[in-house]
């Protein structure tokens, strides 16, 4: 029986039972590394806020909190998998197929953390936080460019959502 190669790093050590039997690499390091340049963020992003003595709202209001995730919600399938921003994953992915309405479906390709990297480019739920995140830190230092944005791409979903309705209208007053 053979198992997975021993030589790349994500196969020794205590993750090694993780990755044992896996025909394709698990790079385990590289989502460390993309966890802690998240984490790490986050936290330099409340600490400057704290030296700017920029107050943190207590609660997000039902509306805002809708508004953003609809953003984050868009703005991730937007990078994941418009054909347009093929560009930002081509480093790290590369094309499978198209798919429905003009997205594509890329999947990762490399080692290690540029693995990691396609992992996260390609997969709209994956990328969520951190748009979310970066979202939500706008929110805090510039309200009002944020809800300009996270409105423009509420209603581009709201738009998209219409086009579907409308494609499935059509396709039922053609039966």
């Amino acid at each position: 029986m053979t198992g997975p190669a021993p030589d790349r790093p994500e196969h020794t050590g205590p993750f090694a039972a993780y990755t044992a039997g896996s025909e394709a690499e698990i790079p385990l390091r590289g989502y460390a590394t993309l966890a802690a340049c998240y984490v790490a963020s986050l936290g330099l992003f409340a600490a400057g806020v704290r030296a700017a003595r920029r107050p943190l709202p207590d609660r997000l209001p039902p509306w805002e909190l809708f508004l953003l995730g609809t953003a984050a919600y868009k703005a991730s399938r937007t990078v994941a998998k418009d054909k347009i921003t093929s560009f930002l994953r081509a480093p790290f992915t590369r094309r499978k197929e198209a798919i429905s309405a003009s997205e594509v479906m890329d999947e990762p390709r490399g080692h290690g953390l540029r693995l990691a990297a396609g992992e996260l480019l390609a997969c709209p739920f994956c990328l969520a936080p951190w748009v979310g995140g970066v979202l939500f830190c706008g929110s805090v230092v510039a309200p009002r460019a944020t809800r300009l944005v996270a409105g423009g791409l509420t209603a581009v979903t709201f738009a998209d959502w219409l086009q579907y309705a409308w494609s499935l209208t059509q396709q039922q007053a053609e039966k």
